[in-house]
């Protein structure tokens, strides 16, 4: 997993893909990369959350995350 600048590993991790781009993004915060992985699902892209254990969300269980 991706590390911050201060060499900590983050927890969450959201692969987002369409068309034949693809982006990825890190964060500590559930809550944060659950609201960025709403707002690009709203925008026609691919989403999928995986958290530290490796266990991977898609859309419709981002509210399991953001009520963990």
């Amino acid at each position: 997993m991706q590390g911050d600048a201060r060499g900590c590993e983050l927890a969450y991790k959201m692969i987002a893909e369409r068309d034949n781009a693809k982006y990825s993004f890190a964060r500590e915060s559930r809550l944060l990369i659950v609201a960025k992985a709403r707002v690009w699902a709203s925008e026609g892209w691919q989403v999928v959350i995986t958290d530290q254990d490796g266990k991977a969300y898609a859309p419709p269980e981002f509210d399991q995350l953001s009520a963990a």
